[in-house]
């Protein structure tokens, strides 16, 4: 299937490359020679050097980790044709010896004779806005953690203000929280410091400001305070950040806004993952697959088996996740179908075939310029099913409740006024 292929097992301080070529006098026989490198920058330059005197058409390599990256971008910087593969799919064969050096020839092989496929690596733009949007999301995840120190720390001050207040690092919460910092302890003071619709909460105040909170309190409180300030300027510097990287996209991502519960920051972080080439994914089904969100039939002995999608990328789900219960709280067509699949289903089920359906849309709006996202109402549903089932259906259960047969008459006809 390759004539010239190279194939490396990679690890953290070094690499086997196995190249295999056809015989230089004897067309039906294969070469091949297996060298290692260092995986410093100059190593592997000199390996792309071999590479080319060899005329290799193809370089595959497994996924080990994050240590396949370097060498996949050099390799790819240099001109040349790389794969990535997944471990599961070039597994070695159960019983033969496990080397480093025999990994690459046998991955050489497989991939020689076509029996496997490369995974999908986004393009430069892609993972570099990748990065970003990743961090982001981790330096948000770390401040809630923060947050949530913080209010276990007035917890054990019997300081009950989050309580009353619904955002505790709102212009109240925080004057509050200052002002205990700085040594005022008189909860009337500090009730005294809230504003506008706030102020009908006095009286709650006090009694929620009652507490032991003394200066082991205020020092924790301040450092976390801090931690949180320097957090959220972090944040703000990478939203900054996005808004550039994601300029060549925008149109796709205003697209993407018009998803009901798909805001600009939901939008970024999908392109982020998934990308705006869809001719990657031949359908919307490739891509809920690769994205773990797609149904796995399972059946052994005519039985159906239990089972999971599977893990998949846990960024994209994260974002899916978020947008989900936001749709869930939509009058919409969206929002209906989640609530109608939970009471059958359950939560969990029904968040996974909302996510299917939203990378649905997404592939469709990605894959087609024209395509404008339109909601179908949250009636849909209903005016779809048939009016004779419906009132089949409503008999049987009003027969199973009263235990008598139900036979429906045609109404009266009322007399006419006079």
């Amino acid at each position: 299937m390759v004539a010239r292929v190279c194939a490396i097992d990679i690890g953290k301080a070094g690499l086997v490359a196995c190249v295999r070529v056809p015989h230089a006098s004897r067309p039906d026989r294969r070469v091949q020679e297996v060298r290692e490198y260092a995986t410093v920058t100059p190593a592997l330059l000199a390996l792309a050097d071999w590479l080319r005197v060899e005329r290799v058409e193809l370089v595959a390599m497994e996924a080990t980790s994050d240590y396949w990256k370097p060498v996949f971008y050099l390799l790819e910087a240099e001109g040349f044709e790389c794969w990535l593969l997944n471990a599961k799919h070039v597994k070695n064969v159960p019983g033969r010896p496990k080397t480093d050096r025999l990994d690459a020839v046998w991955l050489a092989k497989v991939v020689e004779r076509g029996m496997c496929r490369p995974s999908l690596v986004h393009p430069k733009p892609i993972r570099r806005l990748r990065d970003v949007t990743r961090y982001r999301r981790s330096l948000v995840r770390e401040q809630t953690r923060e947050k949530q120190r913080l209010e276990k720390t007035l917890q054990d001050a019997q300081i009950k203000l989050d309580s009353v207040i619904s955002d505790l690092h709102g212009v109240s919460g925080r004057q509050m929280l200052q002002a205990m910092i700085a040594g005022q302890r008189d909860p009337k003071v500090l009730a005294e410091l809230a504003h506008t619709t706030m102020r009908r909460k006095i009286p709650q105040l006090r009694q929620a400001l009652a507490g032991h909170f003394d200066d082991h309190h205020a020092f924790i409180c301040a450092t976390m305070l801090r931690r949180i300030d320097a957090l959220a300027a972090d944040i703000a510097q990478l939203d900054n950040r996005i808004e550039e990287m994601i300029a060549p996209f925008a149109a796709a991502v205003a697209k993407l806004d018009e998803i009901t519960g798909v805001g600009i920051r939901a939008a970024q972080e999908i392109i982020a993952e998934i990308g705006v080439d869809m001719t990657v994914f031949p359908t919307a089904a490739h891509l809920a697959s690769r994205a773990k969100f797609a149904p796995i039939d399972a059946r052994s002995a005519g039985k159906k088996k239990g089972n999971s999608t599977g893990k998949g990328n846990p960024w994209l789900a994260g974002t899916l996740g978020e947008v989900v219960a936001a749709i869930a709280r939509t009058n919409t067509f969206l929002g209906e179908r989640y609530r109608r699949l939970t009471r059958r289903r359950g939560k969990k089920r029904a968040i996974v075939a909302v996510g299917n359906s939203v990378l649905t849309i997404i592939w469709h709006l990605l894959s087609d310029p024209n395509a404008r996202h339109h909601d179908l109402g949250s009636g849909y549903h209903e005016s779809r099913i048939n009016t004779q089932r419906r009132q089949r259906d409503l008999i049987r259960q009003l027969e199973q409740l009263t235990g008598q047969k139900v036979d429906l008459q045609p109404r009266p006809e009322l007399p006419a006024a006079a």
